[in-house]
């Protein structure tokens, strides 16, 4: 049997601890500008298409809740492919960060090349994200621990 390409993870699995958006320049979730192809007239980037899907590619930047994650590790981008921007849950917490949960998660292992030593990273695609339901994401989220949440995934920036 051999592996295929991307690898489905739950949640829980990938952050064990949890994961909140961290807001960019234009909101939570942003295009992914495609610099493999010519400017506009305008100047501007066009926002990059899936070559399977055909779907616009989309972005979040999350940051892994995972106390043991390495500086590299703590702030990761996840991608969606939709039609439309995704809307991130509501943030009904006191804090920036909005508490989320990855639905259809999958990951790619790469290998991160920049620096003295090459290390496998981890490339994150979600279907979408909702507000915490269970796990340490949603005990975070309203103050409580969980003693459910083990283990722990090495991550890299895609």
């Amino acid at each position: 049997m051999a592996l295929q390409k991307r690898m489905k993870v739950t949640h829980e699995d990938a952050f064990p601890a949890g994961a909140f958006l961290k807001n960019g320049e234009n909101g939570p979730v942003e295009p992914v500008l495609d610099f493999n192809v010519d400017r506009r007239p305008d100047g501007s980037r066009p926002q990059q298409i899936d070559q399977e899907t055909g779907l616009l590619v989309w972005q979040a930047t999350v940051i892994d809740a995972d106390e043991s994650a390495g500086k590299k590790d703590t702030a990761i981008t996840v991608k969606f492919l939709a039609k439309h921007q995704p809307v991130p849950p509501e943030n009904k917490t006191p804090f920036p960060w909005t508490p989320v949960e990855f639905v259809g998660l999958t990951a790619l292992a790469w290998i991160d090349d920049n620096g003295l030593r090459p290390r496998i990273a981890w490339s994150f695609r979600a279907e979408d994200m909702v507000a915490p339901i269970h796990g340490a994401g949603a005990d975070k989220a309203s103050g409580t621990t969980s003693s459910t949440s083990s283990g722990s995934a090495t991550k890299g920036a895609a």
